[in-house]
């Protein structure tokens, strides 16, 4: 518990890369400055100050529309999610505490931390492949669209910190 949802102005989560949640003091800061409707609530939990009480939302939808970016920032958590948690050398399925990010082209060689010469690997793998480019990964490193990487997020379970947030983040 801790977390609140945020649903943009147009009725879907901020983002899903990943789901739009901030804690409850941002969420808090949220309502005080009107930037939000608060949609849900935790029901046991209010908090104080030395003039104001208030339940803590458990949802809330912005006032005003946030635009999402079309291009997703490269990060080892959206990368993992682009290639499905497979290992693009032996299309094994892993969880993410056993991926690693490989470079394709390896930085020993110029290679760079971005979309299209990173893949998730296994660690045997990993180790195979070294700093060496005799190995191919089965699918090339791409950039992915935002929307895309959402549709393969919404296809995998999603926390529910609240059985509020359910009706939001129904495929």
């Amino acid at each position: 518990m801790g977390d609140t949802l945020v649903i943009n102005a147009d009725g879907q989560p901020v983002s899903f890369l990943p789901i739009s949640a901030v804690q409850w003091k941002e969420a808090i800061l949220y309502m005080y400055h009107d930037k939000c409707t608060v949609l849900d609530w935790y029901d046991d939990w209010v908090v104080r100050s030395a003039r104001w009480e208030t339940k803590v939302p458990a949802v809330i939808m912005l006032k005003d529309y946030l635009k999402r970016r079309t291009t997703p920032r490269f990060s080892k958590q959206s990368m993992y999610l682009r290639d499905l948690y497979t290992c693009q050398y032996c299309s094994e399925a892993f969880t993410k505490p056993n991926l690693t990010v490989d470079h394709v082209i390896p930085v020993s060689k110029g290679g760079k931390l971005r979309w299209d010469n990173c893949v998730a690997s296994c660690g045997p793998c990993n180790t195979a492949k070294g700093n060496k480019t005799h190995m191919k990964p089965k699918v090339a490193p791409y950039t992915p669209t935002y929307f895309e990487l959402a549709k393969k997020r919404m296809q995998m379970p999603v926390q529910m910190k609240h059985p509020s947030w359910e009706p939001w983040l129904k495929v």
